[in-house]
C-alpha cells in the first residue's frame, strides 16, 4: 500500500511539473514582461545609443529613448542593465534580460539565436586611428602591421579576424577608444555612428579620427527566440515612423541619416 501511494505521488508531481514545464514554455513572452511590470533591456556604454551625460545616472541615446516608449505602449517600466557583450545570447536566455537593443548587428549569430526585430538603423564597423597618422591607413591592405583593440563578441571583431589581423578584445568600444587614445593599441574598429558621435573635432577623443569602412550592416533588436515581443517592436516601429516619433528622436541624436524606412 505504502508502495502504491509512493508511486501515486511520484506520478502526481511528475504531471505536475511536466505541465508547469509546458505552461512556461507556451507562456506568452510579452505577457511575461507585462506580469512582471518591467522590460529588461541589455545595453553597453555605446553613444549615441545608449549612454549617460556626465553627472546624471539616467540612460540616454537614440536605442534607450526608444526602449523607454516601446516599455511605456506595453505598459510596463524600463530597466537598463550593463552586460558582457559577449554573453548577451546567455543573459536572454538566461532571463536576466528580455532584449538586447544597443545598435546590435544582424550577423548570422544573432539572427539564428534571438528572434529579431526589423533592421531599424543603417550601420558599418570603420578602423579609427591616431588623426596624425591617418593618411597612412586608407584601404585594407595598410591595416596588415597594426594591432587593433575591438570589442568581445562584437561585429568589429568579426571583421578583423576574417581579414587576420592582430587584435585584442576589450569589453566595450569604449574601451576600444581608449586603447588606442593612450596609445597602447594602434587602432580600434568601432561601429560608424558611434565614431560620429564619440571621435574628432568637438570630443573627447579630438585627436582619433576613422579611416576605412570594413562593411557595411544594420541594426536590430533581439528577443528570446521564439519571443512575439519582436512583432510587438515591429508594429511600435512603424507606428513611431509614420507619426514622426522616430525620426524626431534619431534628429535628437544626430542619427537621423541612418535611421530605416518602417512599414
Amino acid at each position: 500500500m505504502k508502495k502504491l501511494i509512493a508511486m501515486l505521488l511520484t506520478s502526481s508531481m511528475i504531471f505536475s511539473m511536466t505541465a508547469t514545464a509546458f505552461a512556461s514554455s507556451d507562456e506568452s513572452d510579452a505577457a511575461y514582461v507585462k506580469e512582471k511590470g518591467t522590460l529588461v533591456v541589455g545595453i553597453t556604454d555605446f553613444a549615441p545609443m545608449d549612454y549617460k551625460e556626465e553627472g546624471s545616472e539616467d540612460w540616454v541615446g537614440f536605442d534607450a529613448d526608444m526602449a523607454v516608449a516601446f516599455a511605456e505602449s506595453l505598459g510596463v517600466e524600463v530597466e537598463f542593465v550593463e552586460i558582457d557583450w559577449d554573453n548577451k545570447i546567455l543573459e536572454l536566455e538566461g532571463k536576466t534580460i528580455d532584449c538586447v537593443w544597443n545598435g546590435m548587428t544582424l550577423t548570422d549569430e544573432v539572427t539564428s539565436s534571438m528572434e529579431c526585430s526589423n533592421a531599424y538603423c543603417n550601420n558599418a564597423q570603420v578602423v579609427v586611428v591616431p588623426e596624425d597618422k591617418a593618411d597612412q591607413y586608407q584601404d585594407v591592405d595598410s591595416l596588415a602591421d597594426l594591432n587593433f583593440a575591438v570589442e568581445a563578441g562584437s561585429a568589429g571583431e568579426a571583421e578583423i579576424s576574417n581579414l587576420g589581423l592582430n587584435y585584442t578584445a576589450v569589453k566595450a568600444q569604449s574601451d576600444a577608444l581608449m586603447e588606442v587614445s593612450a596609445g597602447t593599441s594602434d587602432a580600434a574598429v568601432i561601429d560608424l555612428l558611434m565614431a560620429a558621435a564619440m571621435i574628432g573635432e568637438g570630443t573627447g577623443y579630438e585627436n582619433l579620427t576613422h579611416t576605412v569602412e570594413l562593411n557595411s550592416e544594420e541594426y536590430g533588436v533581439g528577443f528570446r527566440k521564439g519571443s512575439d515581443l519582436a512583432e510587438a517592436l515591429n508594429e511600435f516601429f512603424a507606428a513611431s515612423y509614420e507619426d514622426g516619433s522616430m525620426t524626431e528622436c534619431a534628429e535628437k541624436y544626430g542619427v537621423q541619416d541612418a535611421v530605416i524606412e518602417q512599414k
